[in-house]
């Protein structure tokens, strides 16, 4: 099944809930730890849309949909996406640790490693942080691997959207040719 933006936009939470179930989902989920920006959280919804992810985790003091902003910036994928948000994204990385996720966050660290050179296994949860301060310390403490982009211009980082993507890119790459 593939919707036009008008069909998404249009598109009710209960009916996308009864046909979400026939979509198949990649062994991947997105945590977002305390990503503010409304914009950036609706486009995380589209991206997770286009990688076919489990779930979105919105973490920390963020707005959740419904939202008109997140609404907009993805274009209705929000109803697409199951979702939960978690006051403390400590508390929702222990929950996916237990059910057996490998974690992988988006930062730039003394500990992080080119993102190509990381093996990436399913399932995988991978974090990415906020638009200001990157993931807290108290995060990277309970990763398996912290991914980086390397940079070659004069700015030291990209959007966390772009950031997710590239890295999403090249993890749905590695899970989806062991299939």
């Amino acid at each position: 099944m593939k919707l036009n933006s008008h069909q998404l936009r249009q598109s009710r939470v209960g009916e996308s809930q009864k046909k979400q179930q026939s979509l198949t989902r990649n062994p991947l989920v997105l945590v977002l730890d305390n990503v503010l920006d409304t914009y950036n959280i609706g486009s995380f919804f589209r991206l997770a849309d286009a990688f076919g992810v489990q779930k979105i985790y919105l973490c920390g003091p963020c707005v959740t949909p419904p939202n008109i902003k997140i609404h907009r910036a993805s274009i209705g994928t929000w109803k697409w996406i199951p979702w939960q948000h978690y006051p403390h994204t400590k508390d929702c990385l222990i929950d996916l640790k237990k059910q057996g996720y490998q974690l992988i966050a988006s930062e730039q660290t003394k500990n992080s490693q080119h993102y190509r050179k990381i093996k990436y296994n399913s399932p995988l949860a991978l974090i990415a942080g906020s638009e200001v301060n990157g993931i807290s310390p108290d995060i990277l403490k309970m990763v398996d691997k912290i991914a980086e982009i390397p940079m070659y211009g004069v700015n030291i980082s990209l959007n966390v959207l772009v950031a997710t993507s590239i890295i999403g890119s090249e993890i749905l790459h590695q899970l989806t040719s062991k299939k």
